[in-house]
């Protein structure tokens, strides 16, 4: 009788287990960076990616597989009451990602999302806090933007979609 509770028991936890799989196609992948521009905040997002890309064990600089990424912030001024007794200074940040095959010549990977905040301004040039905030919340956007491409790349099965040539000549 103990036998058969235990073999039972085992049976439903397999079962279980094997509904609980998490599809994770590309671990095997190792992927290079490009040049980032972007001054202070593509230091900031080469930095994110590299680290993150490292913890993960899926940095190679000489990997065929290399991401060519751009990130930018810009900044609104964002009225939210109708008596207008509080401004605040919406934050947008665009995070463009491709992944180049090298090899075939070929985009197998595209990811382009934004992402905003925004915070309480002062009226005044001479607060230091406005600065701060800004700096603050661009930091904060790309880190988020930079855990969600790497959330995406999991998941995603990565396949030549169109060769670079083609793509170049639509920007020309």
């Amino acid at each position: 009788m103990f036998k058969i509770k235990l073999l039972t028991l085992l049976l439903v936890s397999n079962i279980l287990f094997s509904c609980a799989g998490n599809k994770l196609h590309n671990l095997n992948n190792q992927y290079s960076l490009a040049y980032i521009s972007g001054e202070y905040d593509g230091l900031i997002l080469k930095n994110l990616l590299k680290s993150y890309l490292l913890s993960f064990d899926m940095y190679d600089e000489k990997s065929n597989l290399q991401i060519e990424s751009s990130i930018s912030h810009s900044s609104t001024v964002y009225i939210t009451n109708i008596d207008n007794t509080s401004d605040r200074m919406k934050i947008l940040s665009n995070l463009n990602i491709e992944i180049i095959n090298q090899i075939n010549k070929c985009r197998i990977y595209k990811f382009d999302k934004t992402l905003s905040q925004f915070y309480i301004f002062a009226d005044s040039d001479k607060y230091t806090s406005n600065d701060k905030a800004q700096e603050e919340i661009k930091k904060e956007n790309t880190e988020s933007l930079v855990k969600l491409f790497i959330n995406n790349l999991f998941t995603t099965e990565q396949k030549c979609v169109s060769s670079i040539m083609m793509i170049r000549e639509k920007y020309y």
